[in-house]
């Protein structure tokens, strides 16, 4: 007898229900997603085989291969409490709205007697054209900037601090500027901080290696 044919009959398929899910994820990665802090300048860092992640409520001191010293205050740490403190300790005398201003700035580069002018000027100043924080001996700026953060984070849990206070400084840079950044550190009893490197594969055969190829 002859086989019966059944009659063939294209799928279909209702993609709205996934099409939506879809969407729903997207949504939730761009919203949940935090951007990588802005960099004062772009600096060549030294390699580590560090595996530790920069947090994401940081203080990150930035200087340059020519000894430029960027100061950036995180958006999840007490900006507004910092550079209050700074305003009242140092005498600048800045408006609420240059208080505003200072507060919304990616990144601190001025001396503090150029502060206030910086502050009025139209426009976004690029980080090249800023003279950045002075570190020198007689005048070491910085050290007030560290001053404010400590009087910020004044009764809070230091070791936590200690956490978020980062320096990122390029690999060219002379030790004499890395001194006066860590004699900041030191001028405020603030003896422990994160340095930023370049990750690198650990050595074949290490303690870390071995932890990690557990992993």
């Amino acid at each position: 007898m002859p086989r019966i044919k059944i009659p063939r009959k294209s799928t279909n398929i209702d993609m709205t229900a996934m099409c939506d899910v879809a969407f729903l994820l997207l949504s939730f990665f761009i919203l949940a997603t935090k951007q990588k802090p802005p960099e004062a300048l772009a600096v060549k860092t030294p390699t580590s085989v560090s595996s530790k992640a920069v947090p994401d409520k940081s203080i990150i001191i930035t200087f340059t291969a020519d000894g430029k010293v960027f100061l950036s205050l995180g958006d999840d740490t007490k900006k507004d409490a910092v550079i209050k403190n700074l305003n009242d300790t140092r005498g600048l005398n800045l408006s609420p709205a240059e208080l505003t201003k200072l507060e919304k700035a990616e990144f601190i580069g001025f001396p503090l007697n150029q502060l206030k002018a910086s502050l009025n000027i139209t426009g976004t100043i690029p980080a090249e054209k800023m003279p950045g924080i002075p570190i020198d001996s007689a005048n070491n700026e910085l050290a007030y900037w560290l001053k404010s953060i400590s009087n910020a984070y004044a009764g809070t849990d230091q070791s936590k601090l200690e956490q978020m206070l980062l320096v990122k400084g390029d690999i060219n840079a002379h030790y004499p500027i890395f001194k006066s950044v860590k004699d900041a550190f030191k001028d405020n009893e603030i003896y422990k901080f994160r340095i930023i490197t370049e990750g690198e594969t650990p050595p074949v055969g290490s303690e870390l290696y071995k932890s990690e190829m557990k992993h």
